[in-house]
């Protein structure tokens, strides 16, 4: 499991949690292990992050205090629909995930510095479709060389020669939306973009 995911970092609070509670309430270690049915030694390794918690122990722990089990885990509110991510910089590019569950549909934030602006056009599976928030971009996609700026968006399949960047003025920030083959994104791209010949 990614060290930096919030399940491991809920998972590594856990422990001292469990100390708080029991602390809190003024049970002793060998009392709760009464209570409970679990080792001393076992609670002690749970309080300490030296043994990672699991259901079958954290269920007779939170009966044992008498606390909901979220409680307990301090797990985050089910439905927060908000999106928690940190972005990361790849091949010069600020990425921002917009979603946080594996699928079909992935959307992030592209931030591209203006000095990337010399095309290098790749082909792969799927369909992208881009919106631009800020700055002026240039596509190319097979035989199109686009310029465009805040409030346009563009859709193509990845199978085609492409690439996106900045004009080479200023960075650009991007929302892209990227799917696997054949799930369209039904948003279509103006109809009379502005197109410049290739270079």
């Amino acid at each position: 499991m990614d060290e930096q995911s919030p399940i491991a970092a809920t998972l590594a609070q856990v422990g001292s949690r469990l100390k708080r509670i029991r602390t809190q309430r003024d049970i002793s270690l060998s009392a709760l292990a009464e209570a409970t049915g679990i080792s001393k030694s076992t609670l002690s390794r749970l309080e300490t992050g030296q043994r990672r918690p699991s259901l079958e122990l954290l269920l007779p722990i939170a009966q044992a205090h008498q606390v909901p089990l979220d409680e307990l885990v301090g797990a985050p509110e089910v439905g927060d629909p908000r999106i928690r991510s940190r972005p990361r910089v790849r091949n010069g590019r600020t990425v921002i995930p917009l979603t946080v569950h594996p699928g079909a549909l992935q959307a992030w934030k592209s931030i591209i510095p203006a000095e990337q602006n010399r095309p290098e056009p790749v082909t792969h599976e799927g369909y992208e479709w881009l919106y631009v928030l800020s700055g002026r971009m240039r596509l190319i996609v097979a035989g199109h060389n686009l310029i465009m700026g805040p409030g346009e968006a563009a859709e193509f399949d990845t199978r085609l020669p492409h690439w996106f960047g900045p004009t080479g003025e200023s960075p650009v920030e991007v929302l892209n939306l990227f799917g696997r083959q054949g799930e369209r994104m039904h948003i279509r791209a103006r109809p009379l973009s502005r197109e410049e010949p290739a270079p």
